[in-house]
């Protein structure tokens, strides 16, 4: 993605406490949903990002669900599952709590054997107020799960709730949002980390976030660049001009970090909770959940040297607010993402899936209907781009309220 087009700031589309009068085209898009969950055996509450493989099957996680036992106060630990072109869903694991895990809220990551990897965000262990500490799980082509690595709540981490990012030699690379160094100030026994995975299941901690200027609490999948550099986001902490709203961040391939830009609230955004998008020219492209000129969230550009810049920001809800996912980029230089609510509904702000073209043009392609509505709502999970398609979930809304796996075109 070529990063000129987006050297237009929100400023551009014309005077900013306007910008809603300028910036927005009201177009609509259909949406097709493709499998609405019942919230037995099949699964409930996908929050994360979808894969696609040659033949046009689509994988991902469910957090719920699953029909299991193991999992106090829940109908199911959640899933792997499996969508078919013609809409036939396969579980292809359900987890059962304790050793194998629970709660994945992170999406899949393949390798050339078909194997997927992810994380579950509790299970593994016994630690961590009983309900495990997180792991990282590997599934194989047949349906058998093996878990690579267990945490164990202290040092090493726990509460992985982010996906994966792979190098050539077969490392894993994530983070964990709470853990790490237990001086952190967070009250949690520690602020997050990142770490690796070897093929061996050996855990490598690159990097215990103090609690201070460097971050607290990382949230969504890391990036990895040709050169091995990590980029990522924390929630909270950082040095911002308007308080601690979170950091990016740039882990080196030896673990040392170096903060690219700390948020500060209006206008820059606050509350980043998903993942990064990098161009050809070393630019990240993400989202805030709140902050912005109106505290409705923002759609960002930082720059290597660490310039931000606003590219839109939410405003009345009526054309979306809080975006919780990360970003995808077509090859004309367009974004798209989704926001958790907006666009009135019935029973609340259901979300939309948006397009940012590169002047700064924010397009609505849909707006969700409503929970109890079949169409879903409250999309968490960045989008998948295929086929001009955009595929998605939402957390809630389809026939049983469990969340559904939607398409858009763009």
């Amino acid at each position: 993605m070529a990063s000129s087009g987006y050297r237009i700031t929100i400023l551009s589309c014309g005077v900013l406490m306007i910008v809603s009068a300028f910036c927005i085209a009201p177009a609509m898009s259909a949406e097709k949903v493709l499998h609405s969950f019942q919230g037995g055996s099949d699964g409930s509450y996908p929050a994360s990002t979808l894969i696609a493989d040659n033949t046009g099957n689509l994988y991902g996680t469910t957090a719920n669900g699953g029909g299991g036992t193991g999992c106090q106060g829940s109908y199911g630990c959640g899933t792997v599952f499996r969508l078919a072109p013609d809409g036939t869903e396969s579980v292809l694991h359900a987890f059962a709590g304790g050793t194998d895990g629970a709660f994945p809220l992170g999406g899949l990551i393949p390798d050339n054997a078909g194997n997927y990897y992810g994380t579950t965000s509790q299970g593994g262990t016994t630690g961590c107020n009983r309900g495990g500490c997180g792991t990282v799980f590997k599934l194989a082509p047949d349906g058998t799960e093996s878990v690579l690595y267990a945490f164990q709540g202290g040092s090493d981490g726990w509460y992985p709730v982010g996906g994966l990012v792979a190098d050539s030699g077969g490392n894993l690379y994530g983070t964990t949002q709470f853990g790490g160094d237990t001086s952190c100030p967070l009250g949690v026994g520690g602020c997050g980390t990142v770490f690796q995975i070897a093929p061996d299941g050996k855990e490598t901690v690159l990097h215990a976030f103090q609690g201070g200027s460097d971050g607290i609490a990382p949230s969504g999948a890391l990036l990895m660049d040709k050169a091995g550099n990590l980029y990522g986001m924390t929630i909270q902490g950082g040095d911002g001009q308007g308080g601690p709203y979170g950091v990016v961040f740039k882990i080196a391939p030896g673990g040392g970090e170096t903060i690219l830009h700390s948020f500060g609230g209006s206008p820059d955004g606050s509350w980043p909770y998903g993942s990064l998008l990098l161009d050809d020219a070393g630019n990240l492209y993400g989202t805030t959940g709140q902050g912005g000129e109106y505290d409705r969230g923002t759609v960002f550009r930082v720059a290597q040297n660490g310039t931000e810049t606003v590219l839109y920001a939410f405003g009345d809800g009526s054309y979306g607010k809080r975006p919780e996912a990360g970003l995808v980029a077509d090859k004309a230089g367009n974004l798209y993402g989704t926001t958790f609510y907006g666009r009135g509904c019935k029973q609340g702000a259901c979300g939309t899936v948006f397009k940012l073209a590169p002047d700064g043009t924010e397009t609505v392609l849909y707006a969700f209907k409503g929970h109890g509505q079949p169409r879903g709502a409250n999309p968490a999970a960045p989008l998948l781009l295929k086929n001009g398609l955009l595929y998605g979930t939402t957390t809630t809304g389809g026939i049983n309220n469990d969340g559904v796996v939607f398409s858009v075109r763009k």
